[in-house]
């Protein structure tokens, strides 16, 4: 079992870059009911990432927390685990 939860993020604001303070999170592309397949994202070495579904692009920015973004409306709130 995990000890720690995959932040999860969404781009329904429909913005160019999401930056975001984790490595590892997953993408919903939008909130649902409106969700694409929540597809796990890893950057490794890398600062950036494009989503495969939603083409979002997700930009590392060590100045956040885990699990913060910005904008910060693009963190999914209220998740079902």
């Amino acid at each position: 079992m995990s000890d720690h939860v995959v932040p999860h993020f969404h781009n329904d604001a429909g913005v160019s870059v999401i930056e975001i303070g984790s490595q590892e999170f997953m993408c919903v592309g939008a909130n649902p009911p409106f969700d694409h397949p929540h597809v796990f994202l890893d950057l490794g070495n890398d600062s950036e990432i494009i989503c495969p579904y939603c083409s979002t692009l997700y930009r590392f920015a060590p100045d956040l927390k885990p699990g913060e973004a910005r904008p910060p409306e693009c963190v999914l709130k209220d998740r079902v685990a």
